[in-house]
């Protein structure tokens, strides 16, 4: 597994130990990885949302996740290509998934 960059910005809520998530930095306290928080902020979702999801962070946390994110933005970028990397591994080890998408279907010319 690939080592991420270093950290430049701590946080007094977020954390990235090597015996926890391979380092992945996380909401100190928890198991929630800040690239989580970070990929849902991305594509839109509210930091009222994200309370509402994990509501045992609270505002404070989930805001400080984020502030991490964008401040150490290099970091969650790989770690989230990390986890990307892996779950494609995990894919690939199940036997027969997906095995159709990889058949030489023929296209039908139209009817008309």
């Amino acid at each position: 597994m690939a080592d991420l960059p270093p950290i430049r910005v701590h946080y007094p809520h977020v954390e990235a130990r090597p015996d926890l998530l391979a380092g992945s930095p996380l909401v100190r306290g928890t198991k929630v990885p800040v690239r989580r928080l970070w990929a849902w902020h991305r594509k839109g979702v509210t930091v009222e949302t994200l309370v509402k999801r994990y509501p045992a962070l609270g505002p404070a946390k989930v805001l400080c996740a984020l502030a991490f994110a964008y401040d150490n933005e290099d970091v969650v970028e790989a770690d989230l290509e990390r986890e990307r990397a892996l779950l494609d591994a995990e894919a690939e080890k199940v036997p027969g998934a997906m095995e159709q998408t990889r058949l030489p279907f023929k296209s039908k010319p139209p009817q008309g």
